[in-house]
């Protein structure tokens, strides 16, 4: 009987999609929170910036679905040891709330897109709406400041393992053998 062990790296479907994932989703919030602020709501450009923005953010709720299913249906790498049990919890609560945060702009966003009627925005049939009378939108603001302070904690964490602790742990998410 063989021992099967652990891969050393992630499935590469598991890799691009959360490459692509990430720089989607930067993107998206420096769009949502930056960009779509600044412009106003009746220049033309605004339901087309809008637009790309809903269906870009669709495209990731896409790209987040796949990603679950390859990492319950395919081997990883063993759980990252930061030399602290306390760390390694706030590792596993981070990548928790990671999924938690994205299906929750998901959630949000598809609320708004249906309680603003954003087809008929994007058709030029309705006027560009005020967000903040529409619940989601709440949510949506809070939801993607939580994101940008994970993204930034996850991003350290991921800094601190492979310039501090030197244990290349960027290669586990990076293409090579398994």
């Amino acid at each position: 009987m063989t021992t099967q062990t652990a891969p050393a790296r992630y499935h590469p479907v598991h890799v691009a999609v959360h490459w692509l994932m990430f720089l989607l989703v930067v993107l998206m919030l420096g769009v949502g929170k930056f960009v779509l602020p600044g412009v106003p709501a009746d220049s033309p450009q605004k339901p087309a910036m809008l637009q790309i923005h809903a269906y870009i953010g669709a495209f990731i709720t896409v790209l987040l679905v796949i990603r679950l299913i390859v990492y319950f249906t395919t081997k990883r790498p063993a759980p990252a040891d930061a030399g602290n049990a306390l760390l390694n919890f706030a590792a596993r609560a981070v990548h928790f709330l990671l999924y938690v945060l994205l299906i929750g702009m998901a959630v949000s966003g598809l609320g708004m897109f249906q309680q603003a009627n954003l087809p008929a925005v994007f058709s030029g049939a309705v006027p560009y709406p005020d967000f903040f009378v529409y619940s989601p939108r709440l949510g949506h603001g809070l939801i993607s400041t939580l994101l940008v302070l994970l993204i930034a904690l996850h991003v350290g964490a991921a800094l601190y393992h492979q310039f501090i602790r030197k244990d290349n742990l960027l290669a586990r998410m990076w293409f090579g053998k398994r």
